[in-house]
């Protein structure tokens, strides 16, 4: 009977009877299985029930929050609000199903949501068996006898007392459009079950009734409205408390624990407290057998297999041609997208002799136990697989076989490359006989072709796949045969997920070495993937992380894997690393092997350099480039990084500094450090700082000391003039200056000021071997100059940056002079911008073919046309000298294009 209550006002009404609705749920005759997962109400009736958490929950973790937003809290704060629907959408096991059964057991105790007075608590997959015309009294009445029927007309008038709660939407096998159903509003009035179920989802039948609703993404979401709740399942703090309530000796959990967290965390399946339940029984079996744990996913699925076959105490025979039949009934409901199955489908299956069997493998239903559905996807799809390789009919191929399950399966192809390995199927051979040898050779076949294809590709995620089907195979001869050196070249590993980071470490650890790791363009590298990388980023040549984000928590790995391993370069560029970053990464710049370290563009401060200068004056420290460019570094900073230049220790050798807020001030300390004794540098960039006429004055100082070791210079646009350049000729007039590259472009030099640069390179000795003036106000004269150094005989200058200087066809023709010479030994010439015509054509030609050395020419942004294309193809073809012509941005039009095809070594 239900408890009578009066409320003030109103007559006596009956109310649901909690106590018999308790007793219905804890009288479930459901049993607990390895693949469906502890029952709900054993799970809540023994205290171990934990609360899955939505999706929210994921972004609270990163952002280190210590009460994730868990679904039991979503679902009670939506219910005891305005909201009239709240929609659980969540993957296969994910806890829907225990949270509603909680969500009915905790009102039935008097715990929560008691202004309810009914709920009313139906699956899907039982609504889909009723059939014929039911009014939504009689629905009630008959399916859920706790209402008395007295009360049923009364509640049918207070809608807004009743919760429906409903499960299982993904297995209702019919439509909720309402426009295919007559909707209807009258109780009473008899309708079949699905336009009732629509009628009232739709708010047409008990209107102002509270409904929840549990399922898996499926396409009848489409035609619900409400609030919806994703739902994740365990992050893992939950699955250590779980494994913690399955097992009874805490080092036996925390062993569980750890092995699947290494081998199995990072699939989403994990999120799954159902899958956990697997995983524990599993575990637990082969701990108390003293067997070993399972190492990839394949492996796991191999040893429910086998425990399962077991239980049944089957034959090989049998039990083979059981497989076969769960794989036939597998392919079936993923082809057609059924997610049961009827005894006459089963029957054409060959379960005939099974059907006592299949409890363990399939949920059998209905009034009759004549639906069937699979317990678990993920063991659908490994039934599908091992049941392709134990048949012995010829076969379709392997290809047709996957593409033909394309968009249905997830791990298909994991399965059956875990499967082609002996080692990996030998367990299952024991209890079902040998696989199928002509399909394993077909798979590996496959496997192999389809792998050298992607290799050769730049889609990210199909080589990505390949990583993960090496990983489920456990071959590291099969690693070698397939990832080949020359198959290396050009594979890109950035934005990986956790997933495939495992995939790629086990890759890479068996290559033993990698030239090069790419994870260009990461876009969130987390703690947990940078962990999972160490292996492969120890023996990585180079790792290239630029246009990354990286976490605090990977920059701690990163460090790590540098101190303990191979990689002598390391790219950051672009990775908004920041101070703090930075300072972490130092620990494990210390001792370690780098000796390349790309900083442009990572948002860091001067006071990283206090940081930096230990890494410098490290007895272990290999460092020998730094790259620092585009980072605010100030003249304090650099001064500080100066003075560790002084130390014996310090191996650094090139330093870039371009557009790091430095000024004439800092120049001072560095000219210091260069002329130490100690300092190995030799090149250094100083591009778009405020250098000025001051601070080159200061470095000239240095380059005339007899310790002086620098060779490169680079003060492109730094402001100078030509009062800078008395001071660089006296340093390139003196016998210590040891100076090969200077590059003084974008400065305003001027035609005095670079003429007595020309002085200065007319030095005999002068080691002058590379020179760049690009837009230095440069004059006729200057040309005529610089010819005359390069003809002279003495300059060992090879290549010439001369390009946006006004000087026209006849100034350049002072250079097409000097290229003519036998004295000149110029590789690259670059006169781009010059204001060159097709007059010029006639002498450039001549040059080109008598110069033995010229290997570049640049001729952009010139005015050259469709009449010089002809003689330029020709000289091109004919001087086998020249690597490289560049006529960009001239004013060719496209009749001349298919001629300047003809030839490779031109770009236009």
């Amino acid at each position: 009977m239900g408890d009578v209550v009066a409320r003030p006002g109103e007559i006596m009404i009956f109310t649901m009877d909690k106590g018999s609705v308790l007793t219905h749920i804890l009288k479930s005759n459901d049993m607990s299985t390895l693949l469906g997962g502890e029952l709900p109400v054993s799970v809540i009736s023994n205290n171990k029930y934990i609360s899955p958490l939505t999706a929210e929950a994921q972004a609270a973790d990163r952002n280190g929050e210590e009460d994730p937003p868990s679904l039991d809290c979503a679902i009670h704060t939506a219910l005891s609000g305005e909201i009239k629907s709240v929609i659980l959408v969540g993957p296969e096991g994910s806890g829907k199903t225990t949270a509603l059964v909680k969500l009915v057991m905790g009102w039935a105790k008097g715990e929560h949501l008691q202004k309810f007075s009914y709920v009313f608590h139906f699956r899907f997959r039982e609504l889909n068996s009723l059939d014929g015309a039911l009014s939504l009294e009689t629905l009630l009445l008959h399916h859920h006898s706790h209402a008395p029927p007295e009360s049923v007309p009364l509640l049918l008038q207070k809608p807004e007392d009743v919760l429906f709660v409903f499960d299982d939407l993904d297995r209702y096998k019919h439509s909720l459009d309402p426009s295919v159903h007559t909707l209807c509003s009258d109780p009473t009035q008899a309708a079949s079950v699905p336009c009732l179920v629509a009628s009232l989802l739709h708010g047409s039948l008990m209107k102002g009734a509270t409904f929840v609703v549990a399922t898996r993404p499926t396409s009848g979401l489409e035609f619900l409205s409400g609030t919806r709740v994703e739902v994740l399942g365990f992050l893992k703090p939950q699955r250590e408390a779980y494994f913690n309530g399955f097992f009874t000796d805490p080092a036996v959990a925390k062993k569980a624990l750890t092995h699947m967290e290494r081998t199995l965390g990072f699939y989403d399946v994990c999120a799954s407290p159902k899958f956990c339940w697997t995983v524990c029984s599993v575990y637990k079996s082969l701990m108390d057998a003293g067997a070993k744990l399972p190492e990839t996913l394949s492996q796991l699925c191999v040893d429910i297999l086998v425990h399962l076959i077991q239980t049944l105490s089957l034959n090989n025979a049998s039990s083979r041609d059981l497989v076969l039949a769960l794989g036939k009934l597998a392919s079936h409901c993923f082809l057609d997208q059924h997610s049961s199955c009827t005894k006459e489908e089963m029957d054409s299956f060959g379960f005939q002799q099974f059907l006592n069997s299949v409890g363990v493998f399939l949920h059998v239903e209905g009034d009759q136990s004549d639906v069937f559905s699979f317990r678990s996807q993920l063991m659908q799809e490994f039934l599908l697989a091992a049941s392709f390789f134990l048949d012995k009919s010829p076969s379709e191929g392997v290809e047709k076989m996957l593409e033909k399950h394309k968009g249905c399966v997830k791990f298909l192809d994991f399965f059956m490359s875990g499967l082609s390995e002996p080692l990996q199927r030998r367990p299952l051979e024991n209890v079902l006989g040998e696989l199928n040898s002509d399909r394993i050779v077909d798979f590996k076949s496959w496997f192999k072709s389809s792998s050298e294809k992607t290799l050769k590709e730049c889609y990210k995620e199909r080589q990505h796949r390949c990583f993960h089907l090496l990983h489920q195979a456990q071959s590291e001869s099969l690693v070698k045969e397939i990832i080949t050196p020359s198959a290396r070249v050009g594979i890109s590993y950035g934005d990986l997920s956790l997933q495939d980071c495992v995939a790629l470490s086990y890759v890479v650890t068996c290559l033993g070495e990698m030239e090069q790791l790419n994870l260009y363009g990461t876009k969130n590298l987390t703690e947990e993937q940078a962990e999972r990388l160490i292996p492969a980023m120890s023996i990585s040549q180079k790792i290239i992380l630029s246009g990354s984000s990286v976490s605090t928590g990977a920059v701690h790995h990163l460090a790590s894997a540098l101190s303990r391993g191979l990689t002598k370069e390391l790219d950051l560029s672009n990775s908004r690393l920041g101070d703090e970053k930075f300072k972490i990464l130092c620990a494990g710049l210390r001792d370690c092997k780098l000796h390349t370290l790309k900083l442009l563009m990572c948002r860091l401060t001067e006071g990283i350099c206090e940081d930096l200068a230990p890494v410098l004056t490290s007895a272990t420290s290999q460092l020998s480039v730094l790259d620092m460019r585009s980072n605010q570094i100030g003249d304090q900073g650099f001064t500080t990084m100066c003075k560790a230049l002084h130390s014996p220790h310090c191996k650094l050798q090139e330093l870039m500094l371009q557009n790091c807020e430095l000024t004439a001030a800092s120049m001072e300390t560095l000219s210091a450090a260069v002329c130490s004794g100690q300092s190995q540098l030799r090149k250094v960039g100083l591009t778009h700082n405020v250098i000025g006429d001051r601070g080159v004055e200061t470095l000239c100082k240095s380059l005339q000391h007899p310790l002086c070791k620098l060779q490169s210079l680079n003060f492109f646009d730094s402001e100078l003039t030509g009062a800078c350049c008395p001071h660089l000729m006296e340093a390139l007039m003196s016998e210590h200056c040891s100076l090969t590259e200077l590059d003084l472009s974008v400065n305003d030099l001027g035609q005095e000021g670079a003429l007595l640069l020309c002085q200065a390179l007319s030095r005999p000795g002068c080691p002058m071997e590379k020179l760049g003036l690009k837009r230095c106000k440069l004059t006729e004269a200057v040309f005529k100059e610089l010819s005359s150094v390069l003809r002279s005989g003495t300059s060992q200058l090879k290549s010439l940056i001369v390009g946006i200087n006004a000087v026209g066809d006849q100034g350049v023709k002072h250079l097409w002079d000097a290229v003519a010479h036998p004295n000149c030994l110029l590789e690259e010439l670059d006169v781009e911008m010059t204001g060159l015509t097709d007059a010029c054509v006639e002498d450039m030609c001549a040059a080109i073919r008598a110069s033995k050395t010229l290997k570049s020419l640049e001729l952009r942004n010139n005015t050259l046309t469709d009449v010089s294309v002809p003689a330029l193809v020709e000289v091109m073809q004919d001087s086998p000298n020249m690597k490289e012509m560049n006529l960009k941005y001239n004013e060719f039009s496209e009749e001349v294009f298919d001629m300047l095809d003809e030839c490779d070594t031109i770009r236009y």
